[in-house]
């Protein structure tokens, strides 16, 4: 990691992280989770640090997600780098939601995958009226992480499922309203509350410029999305977005059919599942278990090359259709890793109990 790559400072009682690789609109790569998580630390156990704070560098947004392309390199030769990776994010994610002091991040403007991660979880999650926020995985053939199954398992009806499936990107109001974040800020106001931070408590200042969101998008189209995803077939997902009466059912079905099919059979799977676990940390485990299998998918590195790499945004989805899916890759995928479990809810109930 380029040692610039985060930033951390401190202002009166405020320690505030900064995200700082602009020109990959703040990427995640693995020192800078190690930068974060070591400062997280250090911050803890300082009576001077009252609140945290995370953003990012430059007029883009907040992180377009992780590091995916170097990922893409390293599941080319076994993908040992990129399993470290995902092991210390998601316990940094599963920090994020646990730190006992408040955490406020600014998911202003781009807010993709992992950066999902590093904001969604946090107490205080501020958008503003230039948030793009979503979860893009199924269209590079990988399935949503970083607690993103929790969090989209728990939107109301079948939101979270159709932005899943469809790796939309939802604007401030519909983040909101899909409990992915919390509090809608205008952006111009964002450089006069970081600066009260400094100095009063996050609640007070995040309460004094939280303002009634616009409208949800989203929310208005809850009837049919609830009732077009509310089937755990992606097949059956597909033939009822075809019989809803609204164009933006039928772009949905289209966007879906174009996706990998093994992604969205995994990530519809995925979501039903999370759905049944009792908490952030058990789904993080099984988000281990998927994105270490997902990464010998031919698909995943096919959609890198695609979206990333050649950018020729056509790729060759293998096997290429819903039906050619094997029902035994969808149960191989969740099956346990045994020592190499992650082991986020086991440690978590053993602190619970030992309370």
């Amino acid at each position: 990691m380029n040692n610039n790559d985060v930033l951390a400072t401190r202002a009166g009682h405020l320690g505030h992280l900064v995200l700082n690789r602009p020109a990959a609109m703040n990427a995640l790569n693995h020192g800078m989770v190690v930068a974060v998580a070591a400062a997280l630390d250090a911050w803890e156990n300082d009576d001077g640090v009252a609140t945290v704070l995370i953003s990012g560098a430059g007029e883009r947004g907040l992180c377009a997600g992780g590091d995916i392309v170097t990922i893409y390199h390293d599941a080319r030769t076994g993908g040992n780098e990129s399993e470290q990776f995902w092991r210390d994010e998601y316990h940094l994610n599963a920090r994020i939601a646990r730190y006992p002091k408040p955490v406020v991040t600014l998911m202003d403007g781009v807010v993709l995958g992992g950066g999902v991660g590093i904001s969604a979880h946090a107490s205080h999650r501020i958008v503003t009226e230039r948030s793009r926020v979503g979860m893009p995985e199924t269209g590079i053939g990988f399935v949503p992480d970083v607690g993103g199954t929790y969090l989209l398992s728990r939107a109301p009806g079948e939101l979270g499922t159709h932005a899943a499936l469809t790796a939309a990107l939802v604007s401030g109001a519909d983040a909101i309203a899909m409990g992915l974040a919390s509090h809608y800020v205008d952006s111009t106001h964002l450089a006069t509350l970081v600066g009260e931070l400094s100095e009063r408590t996050a609640a007070s200042v995040v309460g004094r410029y939280g303002q009634v969101p616009p409208e949800s998008a989203l929310m208005s189209q809850r009837p049919w999305i609830d009732e077009a995803y509310a089937a755990d077939d992606v097949r059956t997902i597909l033939d009822r977005l075809a019989g809803v009466d609204d164009p933006a059912a039928q772009a949905a079905a289209g966007t879906i059919a174009a996706k990998s099919p093994t992604a969205v059979t995994i990530t519809l799977a995925a979501l039903r599942r999370a759905r049944a676990l009792p908490s952030l940390e058990a789904v993080l485990d099984q988000e281990l278990r998927v994105s270490l299998r997902a990464l010998h998918w031919p698909d995943f590195a096919e959609g890198i090359r695609a979206q990333l790499v050649d950018k020729d945004r056509n790729p060759a989805w293998h096997p290429a259709t819903l039906a050619q899916v094997p029902a035994a890759l969808v149960e191989e995928t969740f099956e346990g890793l045994g020592a190499r479990e992650l082991g986020l809810a086991d440690a978590r109930n053993g602190s619970v109990e030992a309370q």
